[in-house]
Formats: structure tokens, C-alpha cells, sequence
């Protein structure tokens, strides 16, 4: 059974940083790429970033390059995503996700198993 549980959502101030984790269990996770994706109210889900299996390749949404950056610790089965540079936009339910394959992909149909959701809420 794979389960992926996420931690580190919260309020923070605009220009605030905030640190995601999601720890994964059921699959080789060093084998695994893995997602991050956020949906706001009224919106689709979107890819925020992805990491390959070995943490060698790294892929960002548009609207979070330079703010965000994703990685991973293969030791502690765990994958990370910094949120610096905050903005109202960002505020969303974030689902971290893994696929069978060491390759990242920023598809929802790249994935097969999903996290229960994160809350990420910035204030202006």
C-alpha cells in the first residue's frame, strides 16, 4: 500500500517562506520521481515542480521559478518543497505525488498514487 503524507502547510504573511514535506511509503522510494501540485479554490490542480528518482533533474511551474525549489532525500524517503517569495496566489491545497517510473513528469496522469493535501494560506 503506498501512502504519501504531507506536513509543513500553514498561514504565512506574504514574502513569508514556508518548507513542505511529504514522506512516502509502499514503494521503492529511490526508484520513485515525485511530484508537487496545488489546487486553489474554484481551480484545477496544477504542477507546481517534480524531481526525478535521483534528484539529478528538477522541473518548475512558470509562476513559482526562482521562488520554489523542490529536492529530495532518498535516505529518509522524503520529498521537500521551500516556498520562499510568498504571494496571495499561492494559496492552495498542496498535494505532493508519486508515479512508477524514475523519470519527473508535471502531468496529473504521470501519477498514480496522491498525498491527502497540505493547506497553504497566504495573507497579503
Amino acid at each position: 500500500q503506498v501512502q504519501l503524507v504531507e506536513s509543513g502547510g500553514g498561514l504565512v504573511q506574504a514574502g513569508g517562506s514556508l518548507r513542505l514535506s511529504c514522506v512516502a511509503s509502499g514503494r521503492t522510494f529511490s526508484s520513485s520521481a515525485m511530484g508537487w501540485f496545488r489546487q486553489a479554490p474554484g481551480k484545477e490542480r496544477e504542477a507546481v515542480a517534480a524531481i526525478s528518482a535521483s534528484g539529478i533533474s528538477t522541473n518548475y511551474a512558470d509562476s513559482v521559478k526562482g521562488r520554489f525549489t523542490i529536492s529530495r532525500d532518498n535516505a529518509k524517503n522524503t520529498v521537500y518543497l521551500q516556498m520562499n517569495s510568498l504571494k496571495p496566489e499561492d494559496t492552495a491545497v498542496y498535494y505532493c505525488a508519486t508515479r512508477g517510473g524514475r523519470r519527473l513528469g508535471m502531468l496529473i496522469d504521470d501519477y498514480d498514487y496522491w498525498g491527502q493535501g497540505t493547506q497553504v494560506t497566504v495573507s497579503s
